[in-house]
């Protein structure tokens, strides 16, 4: 290890540096912020830079109240950047446990809850996978929070503020377990695009292929802005005319089903996000079948920590269409109780119909939202 260890920072001391203070891209100029410890990979190195002129706050410019014992990496960043794109659509506390770039667990507060309460329902959704996570906030840290942040490790925490206490208590020269947690303050998150229609002239998404080109896009926005943009499934087909989704959802389970949309936002494609009273209870990610998703999803929450009983009245999102209802017949057989998805697929109606036999209520989802990060 020691070894390894010592070839590694030979390596980055021979690389890092080699980024420019200054590049333009697509027109736009961006400024280096750091060096990072490194890329993806530690034998990977990378340089974090923003938009010249930007305002202070966000991601670029957020303020470092404790930098670890070496830094930030690339993967710091980009699980900082996904996790503040869950919680920024919330305007009640809301809490993301990122890992590899997907959620391992996000909650959003319900009435009494507090901010640790919040905290320990997205934390606990997967406990082994948010080892090691970042972690994310839409509002003000408080003391009681970074108390429980810090019993268990965890390698950032981002939010717009903190109080003095909490940032006293993640500074304690004497912690051990988290001694070397990375704390930053984002500023306000509102500068977000969230919608679509909102300004995105500043947020444009660069994928770089394997040759050095680029694909340039706009960045994944939602047209759901509320419970109220939540429509009943509806579809035609030659065999079964028009058919709607009959099963009325609870004010709750609309709420809960609006959560699961947005966190799926950030799941990797195809993703299933199921929910409970504002806690993510499971996730599926990365399947490339719209069924194995929903399926990943569920064999994991009865493997890891808790019983399959208690998804019964959970709700479930789904980035991508229903191509069969074998998805919708899964999940209901697991307990899942109302369901959120886009339309497009030849055989709508038959899922609408299956949902209905099943009791489940179906709502589309205006847009698709896969995310092939």
């Amino acid at each position: 290890m020691s070894e390894n260890k010592l070839n590694r920072n030979t390596y980055l001391s021979k690389n890092v540096g080699s980024f420019d203070d200054e590049v333009t891209i697509m027109g736009r100029s961006y400024v280096k912020v750091d060096d990072l410890r490194y890329g993806t990979n530690p034998h990977q190195t990378a340089a974090f830079y923003r938009p010249a002129g930007a305002d202070a706050g966000v991601i670029g410019g957020m303020k470092v109240l404790k930098n670890g014992k070496s830094g930030l990496s690339q993967t710091n960043l980009e699980d900082i950047s996904y996790s503040l794109n869950i919680v920024k659509f919330f305007d009640i506390p809301a809490c993301a446990c990122m890992k590899h770039v997907n959620p391992c667990g996000a909650a959003a507060a319900c009435p009494g809850d507090k901010l640790v309460d919040v905290y320990i329902k997205a934390r606990d959704c997967d406990p082994r996978a948010a080892f090691g996570s970042v972690i994310a906030f839409n509002v003000k840290v408080d003391a009681e929070t970074a108390r429980e942040i810090m019993k268990t490790f965890v390698e950032c925490v981002v939010a717009p503020e903190f109080e003095e206490e909490a940032v006293a208590i993640f500074l304690d020269p004497e912690a051990k377990l988290n001694k070397h947690v990375r704390i930053l303050q984002c500023g306000d998150i509102a500068k977000l695009p969230k919608y679509v229609g909102d300004d995105t002239s500043s947020a444009r998404t660069i994928k770089v292929l394997a040759d050095g080109s680029l694909v340039v896009s706009e960045p994944l926005l939602t047209n759901l802005h509320s419970v109220a943009d939540l429509k009943p499934a509806s579809a035609e087909s030659k065999t079964l005319g028009a058919v709607t989704s009959t099963v009325p959802a609870t004010d709750v389970q609309k709420a809960d089903l609006l959560t699961a949309w947005y966190i799926n936002i950030s799941v990797r494609s195809n993703g299933v996000v199921l929910v409970k009273n504002g806690g993510t209870l499971c996730v599926g990610t990365g399947e490339q079948d719209r069924v194995g998703a929903v399926e990943q999803a569920i064999e994991k929450f009865g493997q890891k920590y808790q019983g399959k009983e208690e998804l019964k009245g959970a709700v479930m999102a789904s980035d991508g269409f229903f191509p069969f209802p074998d998805g919708v017949e899964v999940a209901a057989k697991a307990g899942v109780s109302a369901i959120i998805a886009p339309s497009g697929s030849l055989k709508d109606a038959e899922v609408i119909a299956r949902a209905n036999e099943l009791g489940v209520a179906l709502f589309h989802a205006p847009e698709r939202v896969f995310s092939h990060h």
